[in-house]
């Protein structure tokens, strides 16, 4: 066990990236809210005059996130919708200037055969694409450790090379010595 400080915490990227784009007032959508974290740091981002929608489809992970926002003083800002995130567009109509997929499954349940699956998260990811603002972004991690998430990545990262280069810029963020660990796209609309 080293000191690993020094080394870059993908997940903390992440929200760096977002605080770029995303500010008060603004719409986001966490795609994947599981405890809620993400869910927290995109209330909190846009304020008490955004609006945050969040979608799972296991009841624990929406009673886990309401009592995570409620217990940390998030503002009442967030829709949590038991649902799966690729039928976004029945609930999200206005442009999002922010969107996250933290994909796998939920830390803590105990169901890790109960995972995002490439043929809900795909359209998910379309759909996300396609709602983005412009100066919008969106981050999907994704975790290679096991057989669906490594498949996951294959077909996002074949699906984000079609993108028009000219509207949206598509960033890959991996650890390449390191195969079996999360890596994430970074897409951003101009």
């Amino acid at each position: 066990m080293g000191n690993y400080t020094h080394m870059i915490d993908l997940l903390a990227e992440q929200k760096r990236f977002i605080l770029n784009h995303l500010h008060e007032g603004d719409t986001a959508v966490d795609f994947t809210m599981g405890n809620g974290n993400d869910t927290l740091f995109l209330s909190r981002t846009v304020g008490e005059s955004g609006r945050v929608y969040a979608f799972d489809i296991q009841e624990r992970a929406l009673e886990n996130t309401r009592a995570h926002l409620v217990s940390e003083g998030a503002p009442e800002n967030y829709t949590l919708i038991l649902a799966s995130h690729d039928r976004v567009r029945e609930y999200v109509t206005e442009p999002i200037k922010a969107g996250m997929f933290n994909l796998g499954y939920l830390p803590g349940s105990g169901h890790k055969e109960l995972t995002t699956m490439r043929t809900t998260t795909l359209p998910a990811v379309a759909a996300a694409v396609d709602l983005l603002a412009s100066d919008g972004i969106l981050l999907v991690a994704v975790y290679p450790g096991h057989e669906e998430g490594t498949l996951e990545g294959e077909a996002l990262d074949a699906y984000f090379r079609t993108l028009d280069r000219h509207k949206i810029s598509v960033t890959r963020i991996q650890i390449i010595n390191s195969p079996t660990s999360p890596f994430f796209f970074v897409c951003e609309k101009k």
